[in-house]
């Protein structure tokens, strides 16, 4: 079976919504804009509407022709654009100064968009479907948010499914890999207070400069001196600020940057060395130096059950050969493992054209898979709240 007729049909407009939405790129908790539409939508289909969750969050409740079931399944995507430029010709582009679509969001939720609009025309399902639009996934915590305004209270779910775009794979290819999937991640900021002098006189200072280029390469050895090697573990320092003149010294310098891991115990340790390393080197240099270390993504763990049900129904919208069971885990984050440590349920990726990565100023989303996400979706929603049944 390919994808849903009815969705195919109307794939020229979730395309227009689509482009209209990357061309006006809001930032995490800034989705006015973009959760307005989602809304004005989701009322025009007939669903209820809830705003306000997490800040900018959305959540449409539809429930099926049954009447029977009690059961509910949550369906999720993301809406937030990142604080990047783009660096395409595309007619649509950005026309946001510093703010990208560079992930593919404005696809997940146009994806969503797609499925609400069949299931409601339809409602060929037994049971309640909450359709979740969250902000600010990329590092500010939008699902703790919602989580934190009584999320899973207000709409409980049985189980809850989230997906995101692939340009690792090829088009129309569906992924999904049951056990920790992504991995848990903390950001860090680090702050050098030594003393600044003329940059004739480095002994009359602390140089702050020096103290950091020393402190980033200590931390590096925490990865391949402390943490087991069988355990997979990225520090990687993406931010150095100091300075501001070629004749004086600078007094305080920052390292900011990510800790990646796949178990809670290898975060705590590097936690810990990175507290340690950085007193060490305060006393070392006669300085004082701040580590704030924040726990910012939880590992994404699909269960085993929720997993099995992507990967059927992915064989029934793509062809079998294109369903793909991944061995191996993805070291980026996701922070759906917080919905995902509160709900089962299960992540997968959808396949698409073009090779350029997410994050980087020329990634292009292809809009040909957004009838392909929003048919995963809805038939997860016929397969698993099939009318009939009685639960």
């Amino acid at each position: 079976m390919p994808t849903i007729d009815r969705i195919q049909g109307f794939a020229d407009e979730l395309t227009a919504i689509r482009r209209d939405l990357h061309a006006h790129p809001e930032i995490g908790f800034e989705e006015v804009r973009t959760s307005g539409i989602v809304a004005e939508k989701l009322t025009q289909w007939g669903i209820e509407v809830h705003r306000g969750l997490g800040g900018t969050g959305v959540v449409g409740v539809l429930k099926g022709k049954g009447g029977n079931s009690t059961r509910k399944i949550g369906l999720r995507a993301d809406m937030d654009a990142l604080p990047m430029e783009e660096n395409t010709n595309l007619s649509w582009r950005s026309t946001i100064p510093g703010r990208f679509h560079g992930c593919g969001h404005d696809g997940h939720t146009t994806m969503l968009l797609g499925t609400a609009r069949y299931l409601a025309e339809t409602r060929d399902f037994d049971g309640t479907v909450h359709f979740i639009f969250q902000p600010a996934e990329e590092g500010l915590g939008g699902a703790r948010a919602m989580i934190k305004d009584g999320l899973f209270k207000k709409f409980p779910c049985d189980e809850v499914y989230g997906l995101h775009n692939a340009p690792d794979l090829a088009h129309g290819e569906i992924a999904i890999l049951p056990g920790p999937a992504m991995a848990g991640a903390d950001f860090f900021d680090i702050r050098i207070s030594g003393y600044g002098a003329h940059g004739a006189m480095p002994e009359r200072s602390k140089d702050a400069v020096v103290i950091a280029t020393t402190l980033a390469q200590s931390i590096q050895t925490i990865v391949s001196r402390n943490v087991d090697p069988l355990q997979a573990a990225v520090v990687s320092i993406t931010q150095i600020h100091a300075g501001s003149a070629y004749n004086v010294i600078p007094g305080d310098a920052w390292l900011c940057g990510t800790v990646r891991a796949f178990h809670d115990g290898t975060r705590a340790l590097i936690r810990e060395r990175m507290r340690t390393i950085c007193a060490g080197m305060a006393a070392a240099f006669n300085c004082e130096i701040e580590a704030d270390i924040r726990d910012t993504f939880s590992v994404l763990v699909n269960q085993e059950e929720q997993s099995k049900v992507v990967e059927e129904v992915a064989r029934t919208v793509v062809e079998p050969s294109k369903v793909i069971t991944r061995t191996t885990p993805k070291m980026g984050s996701e922070d759906f493992a917080d919905m995902l440590q509160t709900i089962p349920g299960a992540y997968f990726w959808v396949g698409h054209d073009g090779s350029v990565p997410v994050h980087n100023p020329g990634f292009v989303l292809d809009d040909k898979i957004l009838p392909i996400g929003a048919s995963m979706f809805a038939r997860i929603i016929e397969t698993r709240l099939p009318v009939g049944s009685h639960a």
